[in-house]
């Protein structure tokens, strides 16, 4: 049942919302205009072995407000009914409280969609299981939207549940009728589903059972919503062979077919990122879903146009072993003294881009959509490093900055080739369009700058690695509390 709360209300999140073994102090925060707010079964359940079955989760959806009709933001054709007054199309930003979601929410809004962020929270509490902070201060996620809406006077919905449950997810279609929905919402960090058993279970779960819910309600309350699905270059692994884009040509025995580039996954992260592409390309097979799966490389960078227009709207800047790439994990290790931390030869080699190609390459995914029954896959990085150049970028940048940067090589705790050949196709979104952001001196002199702005911030106990794919299990390193 719905309750309409006008002016400011105060949302009390459920006392279900818990860690391991740590419970996460009740969140009160105001919220500064109309909410409707809804009950649905906790989101985190998968989170905890022992739970209070009584508990009560809010779905929280903002009243929405026209926005400005541009040209990027009309729909394609065969996205509208017959005879449908053109109108801006309605995009669900699954995840769109995280890092590329949050950026990705607010470009789309500011392009002209009308956009609603689907998010459970459930990032910001791995942050407090672990003992671990973004290096940028992160406001709550209503403070940002209402920072967001000051500033531009466009409202982004917004809907608190996990997509897990069925319940709360087909009540969010139905409510906000996505024309298009892109999928950010999983755990996306390969050292997090390697600590234990009980994340590795988590990130397997949360990721399938997430995704072919969203497949589930797209067949049967949005058919023809254009599912946008971030996928990792990671599923491919490191062949000895070009990667192509999602499809290879193969000829065996005198017989030519195309099919699925072969997966050779890293992680517990990555082979649910697999498993999610199989049954993304049933499903279009199967139902005739429309489906766009963005192999996305490691992506860099703090700043986009949006989030740079006000320190509420700040987007995480993550450092550490568990989450923090190794981009940003070298910036802020040149910044406070810390060598650098290779792993192993450091000749690991993966596809880049910035933040700001990120939201570029998710719009053209949208403006330009499959086709019903297709299952579209891109590769969206635009360039390649190996962890040792990586390394030298950072200390020559560094050393214009007057910083004294060394490296260390310290054990990999991945397993992982350390020396391998990679070459990667990423054509198909240079060819809608894509005008890329390559990783420049002056970027990396930002990047470098915005570590040492924070550096008083770092926490040096989380800047080794703590989690080991041989020995998964051990638990990580915590913060203490005070």
């Amino acid at each position: 049942m719905a309750h309409l709360l006008s002016a400011s209300c105060l949302l009390n999140i459920s006392s279900s919302y818990k860690s391991y073994g740590q419970p996460l102090n009740q969140v009160r925060t105001p919220l500064p205009t109309s909410f409707t707010i809804q009950t649905s079964k906790s989101p985190f359940k998968r989170l905890v072995s022992q739970r209070d079955r009584a508990g009560r989760s809010y779905v929280v959806r903002a009243t929405a407000a026209p926005v400005s009709q541009e040209v990027s933001a009309q729909p394609r054709s065969g996205s509208n009914q017959p005879n449908e007054p053109s109108k801006p199309q309605r995009v669900m930003v699954i995840g769109g409280d995280g890092y590329c979601g949050w950026a990705t929410a607010l470009h789309l809004s500011n392009k002209g969609y009308e956009v609603a962020i689907v998010d459970s929270l459930v990032r910001r509490l791995f942050d407090h299981q672990l003992g671990l902070d973004s290096l940028t201060p992160i406001s709550s996620i209503h403070n940002r939207l209402h920072c967001w809406k000051a500033i531009t006077g466009k409202t982004i919905e917004l809907y608190i549940g996990d997509i897990c449950d069925f319940e709360f997810l087909s009540e969010t279609f139905n409510s906000f009728q996505p024309d298009a929905a892109v999928h950010f919402g999983e755990q996306r960090s390969a050292p997090y589903s390697m600590i234990d058993r009980s994340r590795a279970v988590f990130t397997q779960n949360n990721n399938v059972i997430g995704t072919l819910n969203v497949l589930f309600a797209i067949k049967e309350f949005r058919e023809q919503c254009h599912l946008v699905k971030l996928g990792t270059m990671g599923e491919y692994g490191t062949p000895n062979i070009d990667i192509e884009e999602g499809y290879i040509t193969i000829t065996h025995n005198g017989r030519t077919d195309t099919l699925p580039y072969p997966k050779q996954a890293s992680s517990f992260y990555h082979l649910s990122k697999v498993h999610d592409s199989n049954n993304i390309a049933f499903t279009c097979k199967a139902w005739g879903i429309r489906a766009t799966d963005l192999n996305q490389g490691v992506v860099y960078g703090v700043r986009t146009d949006e989030t740079s227009m006000h320190e509420e709207l700040c987007n995480r800047f993550d450092y550490d072993g568990v989450f923090g790439t190794a981009l940003n994990r070298f910036c802020v290790q040149a910044a406070v003294g810390h060598p650098l931390t290779v792993y192993g030869k450091g000749g690991q080699t993966r596809g880049y881009l910035d933040i700001r190609d990120t939201v570029q390459c998710v719009e053209l995914a949208i403006a330009n959509p499959a086709q019903p029954g297709e299952f579209r896959v891109f590769n969206q990085f635009t360039e390649q490093f190996s962890v040792n150049e990586l390394a030298a970028l950072v200390t020559k940048a560094g050393e214009k900055l007057g910083l004294d940067v060394q490296t260390i090589t310290v054990p990999n705790p991945r397993v992982e080739a350390e020396e391998h050949y990679y070459n990667a196709k990423h054509t198909k979104l240079i060819e809608l369009g894509l005008k890329p952001h390559l990783l420049s001196d002056s970027l990396l002199d930002s990047l470098l700058n915005f570590a040492i702005k924070f550096k008083d911030g770092v926490d040096r106990k989380q800047i080794m690695p703590n989690v080991s794919w041989r020995k998964i299990g051990v638990k990580p390193q915590t913060v203490p509390a005070n």
